[in-house]
């Protein structure tokens, strides 16, 4: 059974105390009762600092928000998947919108950075999402089916297992429009439905798929109520503890 998940993406935002304020108050604020996996995406600054945190309590798992190419070098400014490990961390964020526009990476070099991350141990969350004029022009399902083949569809069945993918429409990102319930359904449904013709039943109704296009807790419990819809890769919205933990709770 695939897990609920709900991440936030601190993006370029806080200082180191109140980094490790947050993640405090969202871990005392966390139910106990909680199924849901709850994931931190700091800075790479702070990265260290917050994981220690939540291995030491253990109820919440980090991810860096990024992560190079290659594997080590003269790459001056750079964080390889090997460094990332070492800490300790689970996850990489791979392919968010941010990165893909305002840094030019491509299909290829995101493609480059799931094996890199996956070699080094490292799970990926990885984003897709299309512009208003590609909706406008009715390409939506075509480029994201193109986003998601050319940059994972090489891998293996084991280690697509590793893969989470995150539906971000570009045009719901900090705008604070969002696709309705059932446009991010029918979105997620279309990307399950490609899964399932790649790598087969079982492996697509075992893969997690969040929404990630301005998820707030005004409307992720109807998000969340569709069938296809496993969580949430939240922005601006992971910055406030209660509003995080009210997300959590949609489920």
């Amino acid at each position: 059974m695939r897990k609920n998940i709900v991440a936030g993406n601190w993006k370029m935002n806080l200082k180191i105390d109140d980094a490790l304020n947050l993640a405090n108050d969202v871990i005392n604020l966390l139910p106990s009762d909680n199924d849901v996996e709850v994931v931190f995406a700091p800075s790479f600054i702070h990265l260290e600092k917050v994981n220690k945190m939540c291995l030491k309590l253990g109820l919440v798992n980090t991810a860096s928000q990024n992560v190079c190419q290659q594997e080590r070098g003269a790459f001056t400014g750079e964080v390889s998947a090997e460094m990332i490990h070492s800490l300790n961390v689970k996850y990489a964020i791979i392919g968010h919108s941010e990165r893909r526009g305002y840094f030019n990476e491509t299909n290829e070099d995101l493609k480059l950075k799931v094996d890199v991350s996956l070699k080094n141990n490292l799970k990926v969350i990885f984003c897709c999402g299309e512009s208003l004029n590609h909706r406008e022009e009715r390409f939506h399902f075509d480029w994201i089916k193109r986003q998601i083949s050319d940059s994972l569809f090489h891998l293996s069945l084991d280690d697509f297992r590793k893969v989470v993918i995150a539906y971000e429409p570009i045009w719901a990102i900090g705008t604070g429009v969002t696709a309705t319930p059932n446009q991010a359904e029918e979105m997620h449904k279309f990307i399950r439905e490609i899964i399932k013709k790649n790598y087969g039943e079982e492996v697509a109704n075992n893969t997690s798929i969040l929404y990630g296009g301005s998820c707030t807790s005004k409307n992720s419990k109807d998000l969340f109520y569709k069938d296809n819809i496993d969580g949430g890769l939240i922005g601006g919205a992971s910055l406030d503890p209660e509003s995080f933990i009210s997300i959590i709770k949609s489920f």
